[in-house]
């Protein structure tokens, strides 16, 4: 029996993880819930599953918690500290990190010192400070377990395959629901249109970045560090069905693809069950029902999100970490239709440009570079609401 915590349980990921677990409640314990703002669905979770520890990151929903879950053995706290202290405790097996953005860095940085394993959902962990937490994980033999599908099927196919050397990845993306529309298409769209995608149910902000390719810049940066690339052994090509997850291909021009239907389910058990396969009831894959798979080069010029995701990982430093949090910046603009949707590139790019570049920042320098480009982006959106201009 393995204990879980979750950071980020009522977010997509950690709400399917709760079903990976009921599944498979002769493997799985849950020890430790955690939610930014969901009282409800939080409480809910904890009646159902009743962990050590429910945790709460707004303060102000904390005695609304406190209270549900009173006449139940959960031990209720609130804020960041108290995730980034409590996900050390010696009971914990495994780490699911699903939070939201830079916010789950400090908690997964601390779960590998503790040295508890990590299901990582949270690709900006890895986008922003990636030397640091490949780094830690080695010193503490933590393994780093990919939950993103992409990322989980490389690491699958990459199963058995230690001595052999990778030529390159093919991360797949899906296109988003504005794939081959023109940039002229694109200066009219709300977030209203952004969240329609047309594989995937995801959270409001990893849809957005669906949307504009940046989710998968995030991923081609992830990627390196997960699998030690160089940024050109990562390629990126759009394949509308989502059926092949990734790609890998080896040094004799032999390739190996994980498929499936979509289902984020799948790679949340193998992270949580690796190095064994569980039997599941998921659907199953039918090559007749998609008797054609399409396959087509990204477009970089209408989607700049991508090229500049490519361009912060060659120069490398702290540039990762200010395009990440430019982003953040932007979709949540984005989101509340304070600015336009090719506008999250003007301000991602002129973030690029002005913050103070960093070639090996320590993890000071990245929480400074993170409040400095979120504070810059803020400035940018507040100047030129809803402007699209490309230079």
């Amino acid at each position: 029996m393995k204990n879980i915590a979750i950071l980020g349980s009522t977010g997509s990921v950690g709400t399917q993880t709760l079903e990976v677990i009921k599944d498979n409640d002769e493997l799985f314990s849950v020890f430790m819930l955690t939610a930014n703002a969901n009282a409800y669905l939080l409480i809910e979770q904890a009646i159902e599953f009743l962990p050590k520890y429910a945790i709460i990151c707004d303060e102000s929903k904390y005695q609304q918690v406190k209270d549900a879950l009173a006449h139940l053995p959960v031990e209720v706290l609130a804020g960041h500290q108290a995730i980034k202290e409590t996900v050390t405790h010696p009971d914990i097996d495994i780490v699911l990190t699903a939070m939201v953005g830079f916010a789950g860095l400090e908690p997964t940085i601390n779960a590998i010192k503790a040295g508890k394993d990590i299901a990582l959902a949270n690709k900006e962990t890895l986008v922003v400070a990636g030397e640091i937490i490949t780094t830690l994980a080695k010193e503490h033999n933590v393994k780093v377990l990919p939950v993103d599908s992409e990322h989980s099927a490389i690491f699958q196919c990459l199963a058995g395959e230690q001595d052999n050397k990778i030529e390159k990845i093919i991360l797949t993306a899906s296109g988003g629901p504005f794939r081959g529309k023109s940039l002229e298409y694109l200066t009219t769209v709300t977030s209203e249109h952004a969240l329609k995608h047309p594989n995937w149910v995801m959270g409001a902000k990893i849809t957005i970045d669906s949307a504009s390719l940046m989710n998968k810049g995030l991923e081609v940066i992830e990627a390196k560090w997960l699998f030690d690339l160089r940024a050109d052994q990562v390629e990126v090509i759009v394949h509308p069905q989502s059926i092949v997850h990734s790609l890998v291909q080896f040094e004799d021009g032999s390739i190996k693809a994980q498929m499936g239907v979509p289902d984020m389910k799948l790679p949340i058990q193998y992270a949580l069950t690796y190095p064994a396969r569980v039997k599941t009831n998921y659907k199953r894959f039918n090559f007749i029902d998609y008797p054609t798979l399409s396959f087509e080069k990204p477009d970089m010029d209408t989607f700049r999100n991508l090229k500049l995701a490519f361009d912060a990982l060659e120069q490398g430093g702290n540039m990762p970490c200010i395009i990440n949090a430019a982003n953040e910046v932007a979709v949540a603009a984005f989101l509340k239709n304070e600015t336009g949707f090719l506008a999250m590139s003007d301000i991602i790019e002129t973030c690029m440009q002005q913050i103070n570049y960093i070639p090996n920042p320590s993890l000071t320098d990245y929480l400074n570079t993170d409040k400095e480009t979120r504070i810059f982006a803020q400035n940018l959106i507040q100047q030129t609401p809803l402007k699209a201009v490309r230079s």
